[in-house]
């Protein structure tokens, strides 16, 4: 009997886009996760960090999270969910309820715990079985990393990697060397929550999150003989070093960015041949358009652009599609996001957000060495109006250059 595993990540509960909740898409995610782990037959879930969005989930978002483990486990008596924290989550209300959550096969990890011996594996080692009771695997639950959960190294230099991605590697290495005597040469699952290096990260949706200032670690990080990788962080689903390092990818997307991507979890089949792996593509509960991807549009010709989308009308408003526009630069007497936000009013959306499209200059390739060159050439005043530009989508005016120029007296 093959044990079967679902892999997934970056829930974000309780995260709003441009002020809307997203609490449907959430529901909607969870009874597609239900089904699919009754479809497959799965014995198992590992979701590698960001359960929340934030260290201080509301209630519901509390409750969403609690419907969607008694869910898996009303369908399956022996199911088991390991469930880590990451870099959003508050990793000591998170385990806070632990007692209660192993007592319905959830077993909860939200620091790295220790013993005289080193990692407490009580802790961190998790059996997975099947149906029959068969222990087939184990998962060593290891969450997102903090300064605290690190263990001292030496100061000396090596070929690959800074104190912190040093640290990382011992913390893995240990973990990995201590779980191993105990359960030999078992299949052993591996989690993560942590970027790594060469993997494509979503602008806006991921922090940079190492500490130390270090921004991602290497996939030879993670021995080559653990059966898989569970990788949670970056939103998009991918390989990372390896066909066994992955990242599952946020269950529907969290940003503009993340608006092409192909959401889905990783189901892991394992038996006495070894693993095979696929991944399963997730529904979208809420459709996400963005218009004017490349060029940008005008503001006249937001409708039309709109119209061509063939809305319906009568969409409760939190099922309604959410709608980026790209714009080019332009003027607006009363600001491009108002105007924006005017012309949507109309139409059965919600607006996710506009972006201002910078005209592609033709011109020699600039480097890195002239580009800075030219940024320090170029005034405080006019950086400002910029990035001003840029995320309010229109000029400062008067009242916004007085209070730039008073924070940069007090500065000077």
């Amino acid at each position: 009997m093959a044990l079967r595993v679902l892999h997934t990540a970056d829930w974000h509960i309780g995260q709003t886009l441009n002020g809307w909740s997203r609490a449907f898409e959430h529901e909607q995610f969870f009874k597609q996760l239900a089904e699919l782990a009754r479809e497959h037959e799965v014995d198992a879930l590992v979701m590698a960090g960001d359960v929340f969005d934030n260290q201080n989930p509301s209630a519901d978002s509390t409750r969403q999270f609690y419907e969607a483990i008694a869910a898996l486990q009303d369908q399956t008596p022996h199911f088991t969910s390991v469930i880590t924290a990451g870099n959003h989550d508050p990793a000591g209300r998170l385990e806070a309820p632990g007692v209660l959550m192993d007592r319905v096969g959830a077993h909860v990890v939200g620091t790295v715990h220790r013993t005289g011996e080193g990692l407490d594996l009580d802790q961190h080692l998790v059996p997975l079985r099947t149906a029959d009771g068969t222990i087939h695997a184990h998962v060593l639950a290891i969450p997102f990393p903090r300064a605290a959960d690190l263990p001292r190294v030496s100061e000396e230099g090596e070929p690959e990697g800074s104190v912190i991605v040093r640290a990382v590697r011992a913390l893995y290495q240990d973990a990995v060397s201590q779980a191993r005597a105990r359960i030999g040469d078992d299949p052993l699952i591996v989690t993560g929550h942590l970027h790594v290096w060469g993997a494509e990260e979503s602008e806006g949706a991921e922090r940079r999150i190492l500490v130390g200032g270090e921004h991602a670690i290497p996939h030879s990080v993670f021995d080559e003989n653990v059966a898989y990788v569970a990788l949670g962080h970056l939103h998009k689903p991918q390989r990372v070093g390896r066909d066994t390092i992955r990242y599952s990818g946020s269950p529907f997307p969290m940003s503009v960015t993340e608006q092409p991507y192909h959401h889905s979890v990783t189901l892991l089949e394992i038996d006495h041949g070894g693993l095979a792996y696929r991944q399963i593509p997730l529904e979208r509960p809420v459709a996400f358009h963005r218009l004017g991807r490349g060029e940008g549009l005008s503001l006249d010709a937001l409708p039309a652009a709109l119209d061509e989308l063939a809305l319906e009308n009568m969409v409760p408003l939190d099922q309604r599609p959410f709608v980026h526009v790209d714009l080019k630069p332009q003027v607006s007497g009363s600001g491009l996001r108002v105007e924006v936000d005017r012309l949507l009013e109309n139409y059965p959306v919600r607006g996710a957000g506009i972006s201002i499209v910078s005209p592609v200059k033709e011109g020699p390739e600039i480097t890195e060495a002239a580009a800075l060159v030219r940024l320090s050439d170029l005034e405080p005043e006019d950086l400002f109006k910029t990035a001003f530009a840029s995320v309010h989508g229109e000029e400062p005016d008067a009242a916004h250059l007085e209070l730039f120029h008073r924070a940069a007296a007090e500065i000077e």
